[in-house]
């Protein structure tokens, strides 16, 4: 014989489950009746109504940082950084819109509203968070930062290492080349002080693409660059079949790579940020990883100005 459940019981029953999770697969009222949510309609839901209205996400990107972002054989945005923006836009719903812009200016463009958010190996550090400048002046708001990955710098040499890099200090008193404007830029600046205090001038050469700096490595005009890491790897991977460059030494100065929003754009960085959450819990994220061979710096979860 088969007894009516008790609402109360019933109730309490669907507390626990939500309480263990299961409230996302079961769902449950007062009646005992199965109400399953949808975690991404959920999500959907929040989206500020600018971008739920245009049905459009315009992301500013430096396409020029393989394999993070960069343009494929049919000139189309590819890399680690478009493919999780594009499984974003699928969560939430909207067509992704990508605006090229040198990296120096994604902060200055995003504050003057020609994106929605940047995207582009963007490193969550306190100098963009409160908007300062090299001498820790502030020069504009700063911006917020959904964190989604996390990046090592690496030192990248040519191939056999002939002047056997192997740390920062071990570039005391030699050329360095480097992106300007990026977190290698600040360590660097950093490494510069401290070579000075041994007596040995370290010069560093910058460029407005990691492309020009790598190939100032392969001309002999400097002994090594820095990168993320990704990228070092991805360099010394296809770069002449990998003959032409190594990575040497242990990645330092770790850090998240974030997507950055202006501060008055709360709704729209929360709303992210459960996004990232439910790429990760998908399992599309690991798999989006693997597929650029960067699984070592998998973020177990979004977290908002994470960074150092």
């Amino acid at each position: 014989m088969h007894h009516r459940p008790h609402p109360r019981r019933t109730a309490l029953a669907c507390t626990a489950l939500a309480a263990a999770g299961a409230l996302l697969l079961t769902g449950c009222n007062d009646g005992g009746q199965a109400a399953a949510k949808d975690p991404v309609q959920e999500i959907r839901a929040k989206l500020p109504k600018a971008q739920r209205s245009a049905g459009v996400l315009r992301i500013g990107m430096d396409l020029n940082y393989a394999p993070v972002e960069f343009r494929g054989t049919d000139g189309k945005p590819a890399g680690l950084d478009p493919e999780i923006a594009t499984a974003l836009g699928r969560i939430l719903d909207v067509r992704i819109e990508y605006v090229d812009t040198a990296f120096d200016k994604l902060v200055p463009n995003l504050q003057s509203k020609q994106f929605d958010v940047a995207m582009s190996a963007l490193s969550d550090i306190r100098q963009r968070r409160e908007g300062l400048d090299e001498n820790g002046k502030q020069v504009n708001p700063g911006v917020d930062f959904v964190d989604y990955f996390i990046a090592g710098t690496s030192i990248v040499v040519p191939k056999g290492n002939p002047k056997g890099i192997k740390t920062l200090d071990d570039l005391c008193g030699k050329t360095v080349s480097l992106q300007q404007g990026t977190t290698q830029d600040e360590i660097i600046t950093r490494q510069v002080a401290v070579c000075a205090r041994t007596g040995r001038q370290l010069t560093a050469h910058k460029f407005d693409s990691d492309t020009k700096a790598l190939a100032e490595v392969a001309s002999g005009a400097a002994v090594a660059g820095v990168n993320d890491f990704p990228v070092a790897a991805y360099a010394a991977k296809t770069t002449d079949g990998g003959n032409r460059f190594e990575v040497t030494g242990a990645q330092s100065t770790s850090n998240p790579y974030g997507i950055a929003l202006r501060k008055s754009d709360t709704e729209l960085r929360d709303t992210l940020a459960k996004a990232v959450d439910q790429l990760i819990r998908s399992g599309d994220y690991d798999k989006i990883l693997a597929k650029w061979n960067v699984s070592a710096g998998a973020a177990q979860n979004a977290v908002v100005n994470g960074g150092i």
